[in-house]
């Protein structure tokens, strides 16, 4: 069960699209070594826009990892890679799916949808959320899934899939189509959709 999550937003200097994937894949192992990170994931949004997504049982899992040696090499290596510093988005985690086992193949494509909820329909909308979660356990492509809250009290869903058919799956499935229906009642914003690319990943 994880509560607490991080969104990093990295803009990258142009041009060195593949340092800043080797630097994100030389992370992993000192991921491996943090117990309290659950889920890590490195994303590509688009050119020169990458980032991180990772959730934490607690509070205190998500400090040590702010931390830690990951945000360490983060920091020193900012000036080089990145044209200003890192935009770090504190998240609770509303509801998730993780991995019950070994994956049988690594997760390449992700989703990040992000909204406000309409004034006065906050709890309705956590409720539609964490509400989602058994539609998503009959999905077998969509591998990871977390439905989070903002910091600037935004919800969205974050999720992650071994390829395109996985992704187009669940964005045809039940899912969508029951936030689609309530979408006028429920949300204060039209949807901003991020169709990503998973550079790297690490489940404890």
């Amino acid at each position: 069960m994880v509560s607490k999550g991080l969104l990093v937003r990295l803009e990258v200097k142009p041009g060195i699209d593949d340092q800043i994937e080797k630097f994100l894949i030389s992370a992993l192992p000192l991921v491996r070594q943090e117990p309290a990170t659950t889920a890590w994931f490195a994303i590509r949004f688009g050119r020169s826009e990458y980032g991180i997504f990772d959730v934490f049982p607690d509070d205190a899992g998500r400090d040590a990892h702010l931390s830690g040696a990951v945000a360490k090499a983060l920091m020193a290596n900012a000036e080089t890679l990145l044209t200003e510093p890192p935009r770090i988005q504190k998240v609770d985690v509303l509801a998730d799916k993780l991995p019950e086992t070994a994956l049988a193949q690594p997760n390449k494509k992700g989703l990040l949808l992000t909204f406000e909820a309409k004034e006065g329909h906050e709890q309705q909308v956590e409720n539609f959320l964490r509400d989602a979660r058994p539609l998503v356990m009959e999905e077998p492509e969509t591998t990871a899934w977390f439905a989070i809250r903002t910091e600037d009290n935004k919800y969205g869903i974050f999720d992650v899939f071994p390829d395109h058919g996985g992704r187009f799956k669940h964005l045809t499935g039940h899912v969508p189509r029951e936030l689609a229906k309530h979408a006028l009642s429920l949300l204060g914003s039209v949807p901003d959709t991020d169709l990503l690319d998973v550079v790297e990943e690490a489940f404890q």
